[in-house]
Parts: structure tokens; sequence; C-alpha cells
């Protein structure tokens, strides 16, 4: 059962109604993680504004992803999980055998794998890494803003899992679930 509740956008108000109208003109659809969100308009615009910057960034949308899973999982969030998964497959269109293994933190591609490993070392280590684990990286072809992209799309996978978690979210997407608890 939830904890926190989802909005129904067609009873929203003041700014979660905007954010809600131009979340459905460009999805089709409010997922509930974002209706959930909605309670409070500035957790959701900080996380809209965000996601789509990163969105603009260096990493493509395909590693974003990838990213997004493999934090995940470290985080057992069922939510996030099925949603990256769906968004993986049917928008990005990767593989299901990419995106289980990115859930591990490993890609066939070596320089995928760097990032991925990295990410979830920033995860297990709270984000203390060390040299060597950034150098580790950065010597796999990603500079220092695309380390720092990666720090920042693990921070806002940590944000929705946690909130996810917290709001116990109902999944509105073919349902995956976290091997690891």
């Amino acid at each position: 059962m939830t904890r926190l509740q989802a909005l129904d956008p067609n009873e929203a108000t003041g700014r979660s109604k905007e954010l809600f109208d131009g979340i459905q003109s460009k999805l089709g659809m409010v997922p509930n993680m974002m209706r959930t969100m909605g309670n409070s308009a500035a957790v959701l615009e900080g996380y809209l504004n965000l996601s789509d910057a990163l969105g603009k960034g260096t990493l493509g949308g395909r590693l974003g992803e990838l990213i997004a899973l493999a934090v995940a999982e470290s985080n057992s969030c069922n939510y996030c999980l099925s949603a990256h998964s769906f968004i993986g497959e049917k928008l990005v269109s990767i593989d299901t055998d990419t995106l289980h293994m990115a859930r591990a933190g490993r890609n066939k591609d070596p320089k995928i794998a760097a990032a991925l490993t990295f990410t979830k070392t920033l995860v297990a280590k709270k984000g203390r890494v060390s040299a060597d684990d950034v150098e580790t990286v950065k010597a796999a072809g990603y500079t220092d803003g695309a380390v720092g992209e990666i720090v920042a799309h693990v921070a806002l996978n940590i944000f929705t899992n946690y909130f996810n978690n917290t709001a116990n979210t109902a999944i509105d997407f073919p349902v995956v679930e976290a091997e690891t608890v």
C-alpha cells in the first residue's frame, strides 16, 4: 500500500497543475512517481529540472538509463527498475540482456562498463570514492565533465529511489523487482 498519495492531475491546482500539464503533453500521461512528487511543486519541479538538464548532457539517454538501472538495483527500488526497464527497452531501444547486465553494473562495451562500475562504486561508497576510482573511469575515456554528469545521474536516481521507496509508489509500468535486498 502506498504511503504518500499520488495526486489526480485533473484535480491538481497551482504550480503542480502546470507541471502535470507539461508532463501530460510530453509523455501522454503523468506517471505515479510524478503525481506523488506533485504534493510538493518544489520537489516535482526540482526533479524535472535536473532530469531535463542531464538529458542535455554529454552522456546521452542510453547511458543515463543504464546508470538509473544500476542505482535502482543497488537501492532495491522496484518502481525505478520497472520504469527504467520500460523506458530503456521501449523508448531508447536497449535490449533486455543489456538492461539486465546494467543492474549489476556490467556492460559488454568497456567504456560503458567503466561508467557503470563507477556508478556502483559511488553508491557503495556513498560518494566517498578514491582517486583511483576516479582515475579508472577517466582512463576509460570520460572527461572531468562526464564524470560530474555520472555523479549527477547517480544523485538524481538516489533521490528518485529514496522517494519511491519512502512513498511505496504504485508501479504503473510492467513490474521488475530487485534481485538484491
